[in-house]
């Protein structure tokens, strides 16, 4: 059961290109969101859509794929952990904010030949 300690699951489209970035460590890290759709019917019968947008963060080899093949639209599946960040902005307020760090990458669009 430790194996599902802090994880997570997710398919879903890319809501943007991914923003990629070489840190002065030489690491590189790519940060970007998917949008993930649940279908139901209310209590009416009629067909609803409720969309949730995730933040994404790939690092290493991972953001390199991602830099190289992911766009906006695509389908990708994904495997990774919670973690959550917070920070002081500008006017000393405490900003806070959740994002997935991405173990496993899986493009499930298929390539344009």
């Amino acid at each position: 059961m430790n194996a599902l300690r802090n994880s997570v699951r997710l398919l879903g489209h890319l809501g943007e290109d991914p923003k990629v970035r070489r840190l002065e460590s030489g690491k590189v890290v790519a940060n970007f969101n998917i949008a993930t759709n649940e279908i139901y019917r209310d209590s009416n019968g009629n067909k609803q859509t409720e969309t949730t947008w995730h933040r994404l963060v790939a690092w290493g080899k991972n953001a390199e794929v991602a830099e190289k093949y992911l766009k906006k639209g695509k389908e990708i599946a994904i495997e990774g952990k919670l973690t959550n960040r917070q920070w002081e902005d500008k006017n000393g307020e405490k900003q806070y904010m959740t994002e997935i760090v991405i173990n496993s990458l899986l493009m499930l669009d298929k390539a344009s030949n």
